[in-house]
């Protein structure tokens, strides 16, 4: 490291504050958004790509599902996308069944939901409604392979 390295740092010239600018995460950023045809597929594409810090934008329209990669802030795109396409868009609350512990309880099973998916069980409001009850656990052993007293009708 020369001495020429060191001379940014002890003159600054600029105007302003000289707080450095935080350079944003790389992340990949997923959005609902209701798509009935191609042009609303399109639509929907061209203006996540023309935002700044967008890599690349993935769009399944059976899934009603956006997926864009890239430096940017997930709120932005989300913005974006509602403002341009006048179409209603949200992150994707949707996570694999396999992953909530009661995929079918009222709070978690979302019949809008595409094909394997479940609302996430996350949200403190959803998860009290998640929860089995005792009688339920109960219920559900009662006719269990692995419950040595467990009722065996044929």
């Amino acid at each position: 490291m020369g001495a020429l390295d060191h001379f940014p740092n002890l003159f600054d010239c600029s105007t302003g504050s000289s707080k450095l600018k935080k350079r944003k995460q790389l992340q990949t950023v997923e959005i609902k958004v209701k798509m009935d045809c191609e042009g609303c597929e399109r639509r929907v594409k061209k203006a996540v790509d023309g935002m700044k810090g967008v890599k690349q934008v993935d769009v399944e329209r059976k899934a009603n599902k956006v997926t864009v990669v890239g430096y940017v802030d997930p709120a932005k795109v989300v913005a974006r996308i509602a403002h341009r396409t006048g179409k209603k868009a949200e992150l994707w609350p949707y996570v694999p069944y396999d992953v909530v512990a009661h995929p079918y309880a009222p709070g978690v099973y979302d019949r809008k939901a595409p094909a394997g998916y479940v609302r996430n069980a996350e949200d403190p409001q959803i998860s009290q409604l998640a929860r089995a009850s005792s009688t339920e656990v109960r219920y559900t052993t009662a006719f269990s392979d692995e419950n040595p007293t467990a009722c065996a009708i044929m």
